[in-house]
């Protein structure tokens, strides 16, 4: 590990001014090397702002945006298509790898000049919000890597853990843990950070996170155990701090920190349905300023995002292809269309509501909001796609179109941002997955919730979505579960979202499966596609339509990957640490299947 733990990265200032638009202002006006640092309480203001720009932003897709996933359908090669398949080699260097060890020791260094601040002003919420970041870099280790090498203190050519072996999994979240914890004590209130602060990290951001990585780890617990710990098989040292009685003890946990922060009065559902045709669901990740909808609703009145990356038309554009990526990578699978519910509640093959696939209309019609805040018609945001919209003619036409995380009618003389220019905040926690966590958690402790519990979680997100209310009455009469809708509302409410599908496939013990399964797109049997050479071309698609389970029965639909393709396996779960750094440090070992 010595290429990255030799690295010193100098401590540039990045501090939050109080201007028109409440932004973080991202520009470093000078450069500040170790030594000279962290005197004065000001320095580890500074210092602590700077690591908000190591939190995930729009750069940071592949993975994080769910990109190669069963819910997806659309293909073009690449790591993340590689990795769906079970096709991930060990690389030569990975940037995800070096790039965090290099976050992790800049924080470690302002915490330990901490210990020896003697100032009289106060610099416990900065040490707080360093604390978070370094257990927000180390859970990223541990959702990639399983157990890492843990490094606390910031290190020079001599440090011994320069070739000490890896932590196990269990041992990185014990100190990701003890950091949260710290960091709750530490931070603000959300509604005590002022409008010049907008955007740090609160106490209840953090009992979000908290309860985000007990949940990961108890589940994973629960349903991987410790197959896949690193260097395990080797040593025995990979699944060392493993105890089953955490299991429960986590899910505990994650239902109080839940309802703590459900319960602050700092955050609600960004639901504006009334104003904007139904379409809360699409605007809420394109929000900007009055003008970035046909409501004129601007960020302030987003109070559903907890943890979030900060952007700016004037101080920080995305200087990314987000529109173009997300309308061209994201289009859904066969899968992902077929999860979501009719109005009345029921999935599509239980319901009289459902119209089917013959005109291509149809299956948009009597459906959850959010289908159409995702995925309409190409760029025309609302859109339901009429017959002869969609030509399926191959080069990634697979019969729909994303809409979410793009600019208001991108790619239209109307659009209101030029793909790079986007400036929306990215979520990275929002209150809708709170209630989210919080259902999963009680059926995870108890294999059921009672009705209160579903109303003041999960169906305050069906709600928005034009759906009815769970009731423990309806799921029976219905022959549905909650376990089953918990799942599902994960699956759309939190798609393309920080890589929610991969993370919890691979909790849930189940990435196996779903990503071994073929991955379709249009039905081609039984509606207007069918024998019409003008909306369809099938000798432009590499595979021949395959028949599969579909809302209406079998039917034959276009196929984007083949099964054969897809060998994705419990080697996959973790990522190969880089060859590299096994030269460098004997003591390093690989995960298991690589």
């Amino acid at each position: 590990m010595k290429k990255i733990l030799y690295t010193i990265v100098p401590c540039i200032m990045v501090f939050f001014t109080s201007c028109e638009d409440e932004f973080i202002n991202l520009t470093p006006p000078a450069s500040i090397t170790d030594d000279v640092y962290y005197n004065e309480a000001e320095h580890f203001l500074t210092g602590s702002n700077r690591f908000y720009t190591y939190l995930m932003g729009w750069g940071d897709q592949g993975i994080f945006s769910d990109h190669g996933s069963d819910l997806v359908g659309f293909f073009e090669g690449g790591d993340m298509q590689e990795y769906a398949r079970g096709e991930t080699l060990a690389p030569v260097d990975d940037d995800y790898y070096t790039d965090t060890y290099e976050y992790i020791r800049d924080i470690n260094l302002l915490i330990e000049r901490a210990e020896t601040y003697n100032g009289d002003e106060s610099i416990v919420p900065y040490v707080a919000a360093s604390k978070f970041h370094r257990a927000y870099q180390y859970f990223f280790l541990v959702q990639r890597y399983g157990g890492v090498t843990l490094v606390t203190s910031s290190l020079d050519v001599n440090s011994p853990e320069l070739y000490g072996p890896r932590n196990s999994r269990y041992e990185v979240v014990a100190q990701i843990i003890t950091d949260l914890d710290d960091a709750i004590a530490g931070l603000p209130n959300e509604t005590s950070i002022g409008g010049e602060d907008k955007g740090k990290i609160s106490k209840e951001a953090a009992m979000a996170f908290k309860a985000e990585v007990l949940l990961h780890e108890a589940t994973w617990m629960k349903y991987v155990g410790t197959s896949t710990d690193g260097d395990g098989i080797n040593s025995g040292a990979g699944s060392a701090g493993f105890e089953a009685t955490n299991i429960n003890t986590y899910l505990e946990e994650v239902v109080t920190l839940s309802q703590a922060v459900m319960n602050s009065g700092a955050y609600e559902l960004w639901d504006y349905n009334g104003a904007l045709d139904n379409l809360s669901s699409n605007f809420l990740f394109n929000l900007e300023d009055g003008g970035s909808n046909p409501a004129g609703l601007d960020k302030a009145t987003n109070k559903e995002y907890i943890l979030y990356g900060k952007y700016d038309f004037t101080f920080r554009q995305a200087n990314t292809l987000v529109s173009h990526v997300y309308e061209g990578r994201l289009k859904p699978s066969r899968k992902m269309m077929d999860l979501f519910l009719c109005d009345d509640g029921l999935p599509i093959d239980q319901s009289d509501k459902f119209l089917g696939y013959a005109n291509t209309p149809d299956e948009f019609q009597n459906r959850d909001y959010r289908m159409r805040a995702y995925f309409t018609y190409h760029r025309n945001l609302g859109e339901i796609p009429q017959n002869g919209d969609v030509v399926l003619s191959g080069t990634g036409n697979n019969g729909y179109f994303n809409s979410k995380f793009m600019s208001w009618n991108w790619g239209t003389e109307n659009a209101y941002r030029v793909t790079e220019t986007e400036a929306y905040d990215i979520p990275l926690l929002r209150l809708a997955e709170v209630y989210l966590m919080y259902a999963e958690a009680l059926y995870e402790l108890n294999g059921s919730l009672t009705d209160a519990q579903m109303n003041e979680s999960i169906n305050l997100i069906k709600a928005r979505a034009g759906l009815p209310a769970l009731t423990n009455a309806f799921l029976s009469a219905n022959g549905m579960d909650i376990k089953t809708e918990i799942r599902r509302e994960r699956a759309i409410e939190l798609y393309a979202e920080g890589g929610s599908r991969y993370s919890d496939l691979r909790r849930w013990g189940i990435a196996e499966q779903e990503l071994g399964e073929a991955v379709y797109g249009a039905v081609i049997e039984g509606t207007i596609y069918e024998g019409n050479d003008t909306l369809y071309t099938p000798s432009s698609y590499s595979h021949s339509p395959e028949s599969t389970t579909t809302g209406v029965g079998m039917r034959e639909c276009l196929v984007i990957q083949p099964a054969s393709t897809r060998n994705f396996s419990i080697d996959n779960y973790l990522f190969p640490l880089p060859t590299t750094q096994l030269g460098l440090n004997d003591n390093l070992l690989q995960n298991p299947g690589y």
